[in-house]
């Protein structure tokens, strides 16, 4: 199919005249895969989550749109992210979860990498007993290492290696969300989960940061926190989403968690929601935030994790379980009241006389200036050439 370009220009308009992505953003491959090189590795996009290598030593491998990654946690603490492929011939180096017992050994002929990602050992590379030859230089062998980020315990990697530094690209939302730099903390296996939505991974962005759905998707929510009661959040070239003024749910009697240090008094009723582009979407409270990697496993399939961090240790302990146990609950629920809708937009998007839809001018801005910035990632390498 391929894009259209003339239907492109429709969709950089001003959002009073914009038309939506055309359908091909969502049901054709050859422009998956180029959103692929375009949206996801000439930019900064998130793979893992801190939590998930939390010792020394532990290594998760990373399916990212097709490429084989490797986040380890290295003895000095730091994470770094590898190309999960052996130097030698090619193999996947670690196939699931596990914890490095001294050096990533390569199953196929044993060539050897420490947590850095340098080659210390080829055994018999020059023949049986002859662990070194003049032609294999180890030094220039190591694990290629993706250029990578870790903020809020999100890991972050830019796959072309060329995207302007994260903190550039994450400083708009930093500075916004300056009171929330701070340390947090994991909840543990009671604060997370996993959906499987069948969509095309821009539905659930698209969905996250507007507000106009809350009275029909979720009553639940809208009973506390109204659709009158949110603002749009606007920063284009970064992050759109929607704010609250009126967070303030109940999740059990007297027992409640832990706010952040320092915090000023509009976050005693406020809670924002942004996504940050492409594919990572955030929510902060005044007690807690959360972090959702959004991982495309393919045109109409996409996986959301989703991890909850606490402004206090305490709040991790087995005192605070049940309330755990509760927050999850709800924004489970909140986040699985959404795939019906999702889901029906991406079997919409096989309608082949839908143009791409239409915006409201007062209600969807976030979701244009999303469509506003896939479309730029797409236009800016041809207008580069």
């Amino acid at each position: 199919m391929g894009i259209n370009l003339e239907a492109l220009n429709g969709v950089l308009q001003p959002v009073s005249g914009a038309t939506g992505l055309p359908n091909e953003f969502y049901v054709d491959q050859q422009t998956f895969d180029l959103e692929r090189e375009h949206v996801f590795f000439r930019n900064w996009a998130a793979v893992a989550f801190g939590k998930d290598v939390p010792e020394e030593a532990d290594a998760v491998p990373i399916d990212f749109l097709g490429m084989p990654l490797l986040v380890v946690r290295g003895r000095d603490s730091r994470i770094r992210v590898f190309q999960n492929t052996c130097r030698h011939r090619g193999m996947i180096l670690v196939d699931e979860p596990k914890k490095i017992r001294g050096v990533i050994r390569c199953p196929y002929h044993s060539w050897c990498y420490d947590l850095n990602g340098a080659l210390k050992t080829t055994p018999h590379v020059g023949g049986p007993g002859h662990n070194i030859h003049k032609d294999i230089d180890r030094g220039s062998l190591g694990l290629i290492e993706i250029r990578s980020h870790v903020w809020q315990d999100i890991v972050f990697v830019n796959v072309s290696g060329d995207a302007d530094p994260f903190d550039n690209y994450s400083a708009s939302l930093q500075n916004r969300w300056r009171e929330f730099e701070q340390p947090s903390h994991f909840g543990g296996a009671d604060s997370v989960f996993e959906l499987s939505v069948k969509s095309n991974w821009k539905l659930a962005v698209e969905n996250y940061c507007e507000s106009y759905h809350l009275p029909w998707i979720h009553p639940g929510l809208n009973s506390y926190s109204r659709l009158e009661d949110h603002y749009h959040i606007m920063e284009k070239g970064a992050f759109s989403g929607q704010g609250t003024t009126v967070y303030n749910p109940s999740l059990s009697g007297d027992q409640a968690f832990t706010n952040f240090s320092g915090l000023s008094d509009k976050w005693d009723q406020q809670a924002e929601y942004i996504s940050l582009f492409p594919n990572v979407l955030l929510g902060v409270h005044r007690d807690h935030r959360y972090a959702i990697i959004l991982m495309p496993d393919g045109l109409e399939e996409t996986t959301e994790r989703l991890a909850i961090y606490y402004a206090d240790e305490a709040m991790t302990g087995d005192e605070y379980a049940g309330l755990r146990e509760k927050n999850t609950a709800l924004w489970k629920e909140v986040f699985e009241e959404d795939i019906f809708v999702v889901e029906g937009m991406q079997a919409g998007r096989h309608g082949r006389y839908f143009d791409g839809g239409k915006f409201s001018p007062v209600m969807d801005e976030p979701t244009w200036l999303f469509h506003h910035w896939v479309a730029s990632q797409i236009i800016r390498p041809r207008d580069a050439v």
